[in-house]
């Protein structure tokens, strides 16, 4: 592993009505690392994930990343412009509702070529071969190139998202309950299909979860909120298969009864 984290968020708070949202929350995450974040709804889980890929400004306490050109830096120091290019080129966000992260009007290859063409690309035969071959690694029918989102299925849709913010190949990838809005088994596709490319590609990522087996499946590490803060930390298998803290028992034998 690194010795240097892709990315460190210190003492982060951030809250969305002076009371609801994260507390004082402080992590590393290293380069090719999947941390989840797990808790109930309302735990401060997705409030977290927002104040750490800078969709909203934190109140308190910093984030650093350390970027290719200058290592790691405060990313409150960074103008918006250079946040922009971040996001478009390190960074990818996948939504819980993949119209949220997709144009559903334009064709699947336009969604994937528009990230490549944020980042210079302009050649029209590499943007549609690149599309096209994303849409075979997200095991969908080359055929499909033309096709807008809006006749896809929901498994089908998600998988697109991936691909338009895997295209650029960045390092970082925030991910917010990426399968929570899908069916049982098109769940379980997508996650043996999103271990395999953080395996293949060493996607760094952090990933908002409230199901523990997506935690299992794609974490090495995770964090357990409740209530705004981290209230256990550490190896994924350690912490589901002995939680410590009474909160996070509670998380486990509640899926085991289920």
């Amino acid at each position: 592993m690194s010795a240097t984290p892709l990315l460190s968020a210190r003492n982060l708070t951030h809250t969305w009505d002076g009371i609801h949202g994260c507390r004082e929350v402080s992590f590393d995450l290293y380069p090719g690392e999947v941390l989840c974040v797990v808790g109930e709804s309302g735990s401060g889980k997705s409030t977290l994930l927002s104040a750490v890929s800078c969709q909203v400004e934190p109140e308190a306490g910093s984030v650093w990343y350390d970027t290719r050109e200058d290592g790691l830096v405060d990313l409150r120091t960074l103008s918006d412009a250079r946040r922009r290019v971040l996001s478009r080129t390190d960074w990818g966000f996948v939504r819980q509702h993949a119209r949220d992260g997709l144009r559903m009007q334009v064709s699947a290859g336009a969604n994937i070529a528009e990230r490549l063409m944020a980042v210079g690309r302009r050649n029209y035969a590499d943007l549609r071969a690149a599309a096209g071959d994303w849409l075979q690694k997200m095991e969908i029918d080359e055929g499909r190139l033309d096709d807008v989102p809006a006749s896809f299925s929901g498994g089908m849709q998600q998988r697109l998202q991936i691909a338009r913010n895997l295209v650029t190949h960045p390092r970082m990838v925030f991910m917010d309950e990426p399968t929570a809005s899908l069916d049982v088994s098109v769940q379980a596709r997508l996650l043996d299909l999103l271990r395999r490319l953080v395996t293949d590609l060493r996607l760094a990522a952090i990933v908002v979860t409230h199901d523990l087996a997506v935690a299992r499946l794609l974490a090495q590490r995770t964090l357990v909120m409740q209530g705004g803060r981290v209230v256990e930390s550490g190896l994924t298998d350690q912490i589901l298969d002995d939680p410590q803290h009474p909160y996070t028992q509670l998380l486990v034998s509640s899926i085991l009864q289920s």
